[in-house]
């Protein structure tokens, strides 16, 4: 139950309070997918996959536990320690992903925004990764895999790390594009993940 929670804070506060938070601040929405037929778009929609698998994973991990075999689980790697470290990462997580997009602050968005100029931020986190809003989702990953290790929440890492992948270097291109030098000197100094 408590994970089934955990993961609904975090989808309303890394998702949905920090859009509205920009969106009511700059009048700009900060989700940039849309429903064309490009790299952009398509990967958008396979994150959207990602997480309604994730939240129904979690849900029969909360509510429906005589399902839990169906998901099949490595029963080998429960253990009451990789949980408590599987937790420790899912907090982390969360306070690194709001620490990274507060430093973004109006910069922030859910892909890339071809109509709204930003500035490029290169402080706080920033410093040390090029995409610390990913690096804490792939932390969350992580930790969810220790929690309740199964192949679902396995493959769930795996995907999520695909996707997150092909985004940076979308991003990447985008930045180079709009940014330049500036980008380039940027990503010559502070390495991608960390």
């Amino acid at each position: 139950m408590y994970l089934f929670i955990y993961m609904i804070v975090y989808f309303l506060l890394v998702f949905v309070i920090r859009s509205v938070l920009v969106w009511k601040k700059t009048g700009i929405n900060p989700f940039t997918f849309n429903k064309t037929d490009d790299a952009h778009s398509f990967n958008g929609k396979v994150f959207s996959i990602i997480s309604f698998i994730e939240l129904i994973v979690v849900g029969i991990y909360a509510f429906k536990n005589h399902w839990y075999d169906y998901l099949l689980p490595f029963w080998y790697l429960e253990n009451a320690m990789a949980q408590k470290i599987g937790w420790g990462l899912l907090i982390l997580s969360l306070l690194f992903v709001w620490i990274a997009q507060t430093q973004m602050a109006n910069s922030w968005r859910i892909g890339i925004d071809e109509k709204n100029k930003t500035t490029l931020v290169t402080s706080g986190f920033f410093s040390i990764s090029r995409n610390p809003i990913f690096l804490g989702i792939m932390i969350a990953n992580i930790g969810l895999f220790l929690v309740i290790p199964n192949a679902f929440t396995l493959l769930i890492t795996t995907l999520s790390s695909i996707s997150m992948n092909t985004q940076i270097r979308l991003e990447e291109e985008f930045l180079k594009n709009e940014f330049g030098k500036e980008y380039i000197e940027y990503a010559k100094r502070v390495r991608r993940w960390i």
